[in-house]
């Protein structure tokens, strides 16, 4: 019975390891040098996916994976449907945010009631953001570089994830609202669940007692 677990490339990857090798899983290949996209482990029942972080919710709903591990940013995009959420991991720490240009007054902007223009990846974190404030927003897609989108005056806003907020200062911008804080998730398929209910069991059991504490 093989066990499938889709990770992103990345800081994901790499704060994951230290808690698969908890569970006594090491992952054989380093992902930046190999150009596999299945990568086995030290145990030949469980193997890693490695798929874009955008679409490991994905995999893990329609059972191309038995679990993964994703953002909270990228599971509320996707809604989360057919997966179980045993655990906040406590890894990948960061925040969600809006960001304007440092001359751009948004207190004013958004009490005047005017529409301000956002630019974001999180389109549904954004829309029910601005929703709550009662702010009207015309929402901007974009999937790369948020920070020009102010400074090319394409937006007045943007959504975006922050570190550290050194981008952002490197580009003469300022974070004015938190809207959360981000990790990553465990997400476990519903019916594999079920079907290899022991194995899952353990592992997540495993990940529970290695999670970093904050």
């Amino acid at each position: 019975m093989t066990i499938t677990l889709a990770l992103s490339k990345g800081r994901i990857f790499e704060e994951t390891l230290p808690l698969l090798r908890a569970a006594g899983i090491e992952v054989l290949e380093d992902p930046e040098t190999s150009r596999k996209l299945i990568l086995a482990t030290n145990k030949p029942e469980v193997r890693v996916v490695l798929v874009r972080a955008t679409d490991v919710p994905t995999y893990v709903q329609y059972g191309g994976a038995d679990l993964g591990v994703v953002g909270r940013d990228v599971l509320i995009e996707h809604g989360g449907e057919g997966m179980y959420q045993p655990l906040d991991l406590n890894i990948a720490r960061c925040r969600m945010s809006v960001a304007v240009r440092d001359d751009f007054d948004y207190a004013a902007a958004v009490k005047q009631g005017s529409r301000i223009r956002v630019a974001t990846k999180y389109t549904a974190i954004a829309r029910q953001h601005f929703a709550d404030k009662g702010v009207h927003v015309d929402l901007i897609k974009l999937y790369g570089s948020m920070e020009l989108a102010p400074l090319t005056g394409l937006a007045d806003a943007i959504v975006d994830l922050v570190s550290t907020g050194s981008t952002l200062k490197a580009n003469r911008l300022v974070e004015v609202e938190q809207i959360m804080d981000i990790s990553s998730r465990l997400v476990v398929n519903q019916a594999a669940l079920k079907l290899k209910r022991a194995p899952l069991r353990a592992l997540i059991d495993a990940f529970a007692s290695a999670v970093p504490q904050s």
